[in-house]
């Protein structure tokens, strides 16, 4: 089956230009100009994947990331134009899984696309281990479950093979470009902003205090780990 891409852009050379060439490389792509026709098309189709401009009229990138992510899980690339380095990080912290800075190529756009939906289908094969537990931090990689102190953590799909990452190797040190290439398959600009902007998130909807990280650990000029759950004493 094709996987299903939905490209919303509110200028139509670039919706034209992008759609046909994805249905060459056989994508089915639907399409919408703006944040609110994007909601809809979205809702009723669940695309495996958005392309989504930022600057729009009407409902932007952002608002429709926003209200995108409430309900949906589906991954999200960004296009961005080079100076909106601000837009990028509040993206990237709404829930999308990558950017493409404008203007960009067409291998590029494709070879980001396979990266990502590459990412979510070996996320959702079956793993030798698909229940990882540090703690009482829980991740169920078959039903795609996080839970915190039993209670449920919603991750984008990013977010989710990150922490995957993490709990699968207790205690050992990831670089930023190490997360990056298991995320993308390849170093692209920004590696440590969209890193950390990740790990933010992570942070943010997993730890009980996010200034004082109980289970992902920045190790200072080297990367991040996921803290070993303390021994509990007999």
């Amino acid at each position: 089956m094709r996987p299903t891409i939905l490209l919303v852009d509110d200028h139509q050379s670039v919706r034209t230009l992008v759609a046909d060439y994805l249905a060459e490389q056989g994508y089915k792509v639907l399409t919408a100009s703006d944040g609110h026709e994007g909601l809809l098309v979205a809702r009723r189709a669940r695309p495996d994947l958005v392309l989504l401009d930022l600057m729009m009229p009407g409902l932007d990138g952002l608002g429709f990331l926003q209200a995108y992510r409430r309900d949906c899980t589906a991954p999200v690339i960004l296009l961005t134009a080079r100076v909106d380095e601000t837009d990028k990080v509040v993206g990237l912290e709404l829930g999308a899984d990558d950017y493409v800075t404008k203007p960009f190529g067409m291998k590029e756009l494709v070879a980001r696309i396979r990266a990502v939906l590459r990412r979510v289908a070996i996320a959702q094969q079956p793993a030798d281990n698909e229940l990882l537990q540090v703690g009482d931090l829980a991740l169920n990689r078959a039903t795609r479950d996080v839970t915190v102190a039993d209670q449920p953590a919603s991750l984008a799909p990013s977010e989710f093979t990150l922490l995957g990452l993490l709990m699968a190797a207790p205690g050992r040190v990831f670089t930023r470009e190490q997360l990056l290439e298991q995320l993308q398959g390849n170093s692209y600009e920004g590696v440590e902003r969209t890193i950390d902007v990740h790990i933010r998130n992570l942070r943010r909807k997993i730890e009980p205090d996010p200034t004082a990280p109980r289970y992902i650990e920045t190790v200072f000029g080297a990367g991040y780990r996921c803290r070993p759950a303390p021994e509990r004493q007999p």
